[in-house]
């Protein structure tokens, strides 16, 4: 038996969690926050300098938590691109998250290699604000010298793993952290560097794409630094998902990814292919809308909390007497309709009542998320289980539409911090490879996470019927909007 650290480097804090190499079982955890960086003149909220990773690093590794580990891996937040001078140093703070200045260089970039389609053939996804590639576009444009100096592009956790490996001079990546850049496809496992000529104006160097069981290497003092990967793809892997499993995310927007064998090119740029830690593939459909529309029905109601919304849907019943609402409060993206506003059909006298608003808020998330996952069924991906994160995935108004909605079993896990166990995991894996105890093909088996189980049951032809009113709405405001 040996034990094996995993690290998640959030955008507000660091997590470490020491793992069994057999079972999985966290012994023992330490968590601090990144220090508070206050922004200079010309700082912005994304802007943030990476030694702030390391110093909670040091931090929540403090009191001999890391005491007998031999192998450490590493997750950080996806999109967090730092570029680096020819002798290694930052040349400007780690630009993070959908960094709203790089909407227009996002529109740029689409337009300069010939549209959407030409992006999504190109490397699986069509430019956003958070993308690496998009950035350094914002950077050639608003911060020219910046941009001549920079001569190499890492991710937050390929720099967070060669710092733990003091600078080396090889510079390591994942294919899961790759596949968000913008400049590697998933599709042929290659990058295309001419994508970073045409954003930042010259050449840089990219960091090796390494194996999902291969060591980045080793520290002096003998400690194994696995691959390392992006936050999403460590919470897939510590989630234990696998064929079959699709994972639906309620934040403020939403997300549907899913395990599948091979990446998928979608014109449509409705699907965002990215690489998981194991060696698959990891679509993901986003929608613009998904808690911020429960949020708002609650301030229209007057109800204080989303428990209150979802005490009061539980009220109403399936369908919400004939309400719909189709919520693309901000927009929407799945379907493509950015510049659209939300609907309420089906106003009779009946029904205008404060429950069953509530109860259509629910099914119009819902459905929303239901639509995103038809897209990925619709190009063949298989979804059996569905995953349900995020504080929303525990509101009895969501589990007991959610299963018959969305056509397939629900596992609504517990709260744990999936990242840093996936990243322990991927740990564990590089160190029984070094030691030829485990194959590079297939990953140790951990427990699963606890979990409740929802099946749809005697509800599937109900939340049928409802999908289906949801549809007719959508389908006669937004005619051909949809085609998954």
């Amino acid at each position: 038996m040996g034990i094996v650290a995993g690290l998640d480097s959030a955008p507000d804090f660091t997590r470490i969690v020491v793992c069994d190499t057999d079972t999985g079982a966290v012994l023992r955890q330490g968590y601090a926050q990144h220090p508070v960086q206050a922004p200079d003149g010309g700082g912005r909220p994304s802007d943030v300098d990476p030694q702030a990773w390391l110093l909670s690093l040091g931090e929540a590794a403090g009191g001999g938590l890391l005491e007998g580990v031999q192998a450490i891996g590493v997750s950080a937040q996806a999109n967090a691109l730092v570029p680096l001078d020819s002798q290694g140093n930052t040349v400007r703070p780690a630009m993070t998250g959908g960094d709203k200045r790089a909407q227009v260089a996002a529109a740029d970039l689409i337009d300069a290699l010939g549209g959407r389609e030409a992006w999504a053939q190109a490397v699986g996804c069509v430019p956003q604000a958070a993308q690496s590639v998009t950035k350094l576009r914002w950077m050639a444009r608003s911060e020219p010298e910046n941009a001549a100096r920079t001569a190499v592009l890492l991710q937050a956790h390929d720099w967070l793993v060669w710092q733990l490996l003091g600078r080396p001079v090889r510079r390591t990546t994942d294919r899961g952290g790759a596949s968000g850049t913008g400049y590697w496809a998933a599709a042929t496992g290659g990058y295309r560097a001419d994508l970073v000529e045409m954003a930042l104006g010259h050449q840089a160097m990219l960091p090796e794409v390494i194996g999902p069981a291969d060591a980045a290497g080793t520290t002096p003092e003998g400690l194994l630094i696995s691959a390392g990967t992006g936050d999403t793809m460590a919470a897939a892997f510590g989630l234990g998902i696998g064929l079959g499993d699709a994972v639906v995310s309620l934040g403020a927007s939403g997300s549907v990814m899913a395990v599948h064998p091979e990446a998928l090119v979608d014109q449509s740029g409705m699907i965002t292919s990215l690489a998981d830690a194991t060696g698959m593939h990891l679509p993901v459909v986003t929608t613009l809308n998904a808690v911020r529309a429960l949020r708002g029905t609650a301030e229209l109601l007057g109800v204080p909390d989303l428990e209150s919304l979802s005490d009061l849907a539980m009220k109403s019943t399936p369908g919400a007497h004939g309400l719909v609402l189709l919520p693309y409060l901000e927009g929407e993206r799945t379907p493509n309709l950015p510049h659209t506003a939300g609907t309420l059909a089906g106003l009779r006298r009946e029904s205008m009542k404060p429950e069953h608003l509530a109860r259509a808020a629910f099914e119009g998330m819902l459905c929303g998320l239901a639509d995103a996952l038809d897209v990925l069924r619709g190009r063949g991906v298989e979804v059996r289980r569905v995953f349900l994160l995020g504080q929303a995935a525990e509101l009895p108004a969501v589990q007991s539409a959610a299963p018959a909605l969305f056509g397939a079993q629900v596992i609504v896990p517990q709260p744990a911090d999936y990242a840093a166990i996936g990243a322990a995991r991927q740990a564990a894996w590089a160190l029984g490879v070094s030691q030829g105890t485990l194959d590079p093909r297939n990953p140790p088996v951990w427990q699963g996470a606890v979990a409740q189980v929802l099946d749809p049951g005697e509800d599937l032809a109900v939340g049928q019927a409802v999908r289906q009113q949801y549809v007719s709405v959508r389908e006669q405001t937004h005619p051909g909007a949809f085609r998954p």
